[in-house]
């Protein structure tokens, strides 16, 4: 008489191919999970699987970072509109827990204003060619984030040395900056400004702007904790005499020189930081 059972090696095929249940993980390992999308995906997608994911995704811990860029997605899905529409969502939903921020190619005065009055924990900010930023509106937003350490202001057209002033009265934690210019200043302004107010800073990365002798001695006489200065993108006017070489690689862990130093030949950027 033919057996009627199912053979073992059947069972254990079907038991390996079964997909796991998501609804059944513990709470703080799908929060682990969903953590780690990117902004846009949790508002638009994640949040509106199940009711558990929207009820995790209310949780104020879910926005302690938030990382926007328009330039990862295909050209117009979504508009800049869109785009600070979401980053206020995640901002309100943070409840005032928000530390780290990035936004990319979008963003705008009245964005950054809305940012600086609900999110005065944020300790990491990063602005990445924000064309709709002005010198006032980022102002008057550093004015409200004293607990700021990081900064990266890079490629903002309107953002001149006013604001690394203001930067520097305003946020006494700053340890590391990232400034790319415009060029469209006076040689050695920033590297003043910078000097003058962030005497704490161990990190400074300076691209696009104008520097000669003078404004590279006023960065190390006015950040003497500096442990790292890259002016590999500046345009040095004129050229290092070899004592101020040498001053730099001792008071500094890693110093890599304008590209002029390093090839003899003379480079000039655009209001980005990229070689024309």
């Amino acid at each position: 008489m033919a057996s009627s059972s199912v053979p073992a090696t059947k069972v254990e095929s079907e038991s390996t191919t079964t997909k796991p249940n998501w609804l059944e993980l513990p709470r703080d390992v799908t929060l682990n999970i969903l953590q780690r999308l990117g902004t846009i995906e949790i508002i638009s997608s994640a949040c509106q699987v199940c009711p558990l994911w929207w009820n995790i995704c209310k949780d104020p811990c879910m926005w302690r970072t938030i990382h926007m860029s328009k330039f990862r997605y295909p050209r117009h899905k979504y508009s800049d509109v869109d785009l600070v529409k979401m980053c206020r969502y995640a901002v309100q939903k943070s409840c005032g827990q928000l530390e780290d921020i990035y936004i990319g190619f979008f963003g705008n005065d009245k964005l950054l204003e809305y940012i600086g009055h609900s999110a005065n924990h944020l300790r990491r900010i990063r602005l990445i060619i924000c064309e709709y930023l002005s010198d006032k509106g980022f102002i008057e937003a550093v004015k409200k984030l004293p607990l700021i350490v990081e900064l990266d202001i890079s490629h903002n057209i309107h953002i001149s040395k006013d604001s690394l002033e203001v930067v520097g009265c305003c946020c006494p934690l700053l340890k590391s900056l990232t400034y790319g210019g415009n060029m469209f200043y006076n040689k050695n302004v920033e590297a003043f400004a910078i000097a003058k107010t962030m005497p704490g800073l161990c990190s400074l990365t300076i691209s696009g702007v104008a520097l000669d002798s003078i404004g590279v001695v006023a960065i190390l006489n006015g950040c003497p904790l500096l442990e790292s200065l890259d002016m590999l993108e500046c345009v040095l006017e004129g050229d290092l005499d070899e004592s101020l070489k040498k001053r730099c690689c001792e008071q500094i862990k890693n110093c890599i020189f304008p590209r002029q130093l390093q090839t003899g030949f003379d480079y000039y950027f655009d209001w980005t930081g990229n070689l024309l």
